[in-house]
């Protein structure tokens, strides 16, 4: 059984080479001269497909046998690994069925359909999302792409580490990431632990949904019990990490949360000061600088913004300064 490594990080950069884009690595004066150090900016949101998640899914797809692409693939996400799986299943030329939760943003939905995707919803809060999917593979023989519980899917994303190595011009004192089922920074820590290993790397998620926080707490991995009210960062409304992705990211130095208040902070300082437009759940990183969550002072620090898939009507309300938090 094929298990995540370093060594397949750099044949998943070899495999995603031509495809996937080598994103910038960007460095903003302003938000160096107000954090007190240096914030290099690894700005997926310019990836194919809007996020980091086309990296996994091209890097999974791609290795399919001819026999397996006939048969099509089958995902379950709630928009980026969705949008993702569509993509990259046109460039392989097979089919995709993408279970995605009733409450999804429409761009992200229409972004699936848009890339020849098949799409079925379900409730999140009522219906289990694996349940459904492997149903779907079974019924018709197709193989299943999980969102971060894979092991080429975690070499995939760990590429986004790899290229900050390459292009970052100085050592880094630490890196943030967002969490959720942990596929990505399960990657980066991978790729890390060989190329900088002094390299502190810290995992940030919503107040709401922080079950690696508590998971690593507990030194075991723990659902997250249901809420009633959901956060902004869709991307990252996983109740419980990966079971493969789980054990690599115990090396993470510690993880912090952030508000919905406090991300959308960040998205209108990313929209207003840097010019770039970041969906909640990739802008959790720069949100938790933003709010003093992590020392920079002095520091070199690697923040990923992770993807830029938005709903235009939620944005605009943030950029705006007109949403309101739930509970507040």
């Amino acid at each position: 059984m094929h298990t995540a490594s370093f060594h397949g990080v750099l044949d998943a950069a070899r495999q995603i080479a031509g495809q996937a884009v080598r994103t910038p690595l960007i460095e903003s004066p302003a938000l160096n001269a107000r954090l007190g150090g240096r914030v290099l900016l690894k700005a997926e949101t310019l990836q194919y497909a809007g996020a980091f998640k086309f990296r996994g899914a091209y890097n999974r797809i791609s290795r399919l046998t001819d026999e397996e692409k006939a048969r099509g693939v089958v995902a379950y996400s709630s928009g980026n690994h969705a949008q993702a799986v569509a993509a990259a299943a046109r460039l392989i030329g097979t089919s995709a069925v993408i279970v995605m939760p009733a409450d999804s943003p429409k761009v992200k939905v229409d972004g699936v359909i848009a890339f020849g995707g098949e799409v079925r919803t379900y409730d999140r809060y009522r219906e289990s999302r694996e349940a459904i999917g492997e149903a779907i593979a079974a019924a018709r023989g197709s193989v299943l792409v999980r969102p971060f519980d894979d092991p080429f899917v975690i070499e995939g994303q760990g590429t986004v580490g790899l290229e900050i190595m390459e292009q970052a011009d100085a050592p880094l004192d630490q890196l943030l990431c967002g969490a959720s089922g942990g596929g990505l920074i399960a990657g980066i820590n991978l790729t890390l632990a060989a190329r900088s290993p002094d390299t502190r790397v810290i995992g940030v998620e919503p107040a709401a949904y922080n079950d690696t926080q508590i998971s690593l707490a507990a030194g075991e991995r723990l659902t997250y019990p249901p809420v009633s009210q959901p956060s902004i960062c869709d991307a990252l409304m996983t109740d419980r990490p990966g079971e493969l992705t789980f054990p690599i990211n115990r090396r993470l130095e510690r993880v912090v949360t952030v508000t919905d208040a406090e991300v959308a902070a960040a998205m209108r300082y990313a929209f207003g000061v840097l010019k770039l437009v970041v969906e909640p759940g990739g802008a959790v990183s720069l949100a938790a600088l933003l709010a003093g969550k992590v020392e920079t002072l002095g520091l070199t620090t690697a923040v990923v913004l992770s993807g830029g898939n938005v709903d235009p009507a939620l944005f605009a309300a943030i950029i705006e300064d007109r949403f309101t938090p739930a509970g507040a």
